[in-house]
């Protein structure tokens, strides 16, 4: 991390984890052992846990995040939520283009340039993830698909809007599989995402732009991870949903 030129950001990503009820009860966990971490904290909850999250947080430095949101400001789109719908209730964060939206519900770079423009018109902060699939990585084209991602992903974003976006590196191997890259890895990923930001923007823009890493980041390797320079936090998983490893993570990243 560098904290002289970017905020450091722990976010997690809780899927489809945590009953309303669950999710007071962990947030009321989480918030007291995370209230002096010298980094941004955010919780990306399911729809159903929004409200009560939004609730236990006031007042607190955890900021709230959905996991996904639609393009489209209203219309003929059953089950979706727009941006319009969260901003209102308060949510600060959205995660976009994860690799099990990407994998189980046809999410598609298109799709995911739509949400992040619709979300950044909206006010909201999009967390973009991209990542390779292992046999990507094994057939050497991890940076290919990583350039055409960001690419397409921010097709057309403004650089003041790329420098309110997070962009998370995700290898897909390594979400909840319990592999991990190696720190060395994901700085290199990192450093590559901002060295393709700088092309397509600046560098004072890549410099600004906050990347995470968030394949199976823990309590155990985040010391190790976020020692890196060009890795800014992480995008949590399976840890996000245990109040003591969250918190040791978000304490790594507050070093």
């Amino acid at each position: 991390m560098d904290k002289t030129k970017r905020k450091a950001v722990i976010a997690g990503n809780w899927k489809m984890n945590k009953t309303p009820s669950e999710a007071k009860a962990l947030l009321e966990e989480i918030v007291p052992a995370v209230k002096d971490a010298d980094c941004e904290v955010i919780a990306c909850v399911p729809y159903v846990d929004l409200s009560v999250a939004l609730e236990v947080t006031k007042g607190t430095n955890v900021k709230i995040g959905a996991e996904n949101c639609h393009w489209a400001e209203s219309g003929a789109f059953t089950g979706e939520i727009s941006t319009g719908m969260l901003k209102e209730m308060g949510v600060e964060y959205v995660v976009l283009g994860h690799s099990e939206r990407r994998q189980y519900f046809g999410e598609t770079d298109e799709t995911v340039n739509k949400r992040t423009k619709a979300a950044l018109a909206a006010g909201l902060k999009p967390i973009v993830c991209v990542g390779e699939l292992l046999w990507e990585r094994e057939c050497d084209i991890t940076e290919e698909v990583i350039a055409r991602q960001i690419k397409l992903d921010l097709f057309d974003v403004s650089a003041e809007d790329v420098k309110k976006t997070i962009i998370a590196y995700e290898p897909v191997w390594a979400i909840g599989t319990g592999k991990t890259a190696t720190a060395d890895q994901a700085e290199e990923v990192c450093g590559f995402i901002r060295a393709a930001l700088a092309k397509l923007y600046s560098q004072e823009v890549a410099d600004a732009v906050t990347i995470q890493y968030g394949g199976s980041m823990n309590d155990g390797n985040a010391d190790e991870l976020l020692s890196k320079v060009n890795v800014d936090g992480g995008l949590i998983g399976g840890a996000s949903l245990i109040a003591e490893k969250f918190a040791a993570i978000v304490k790594a990243a507050s070093k």
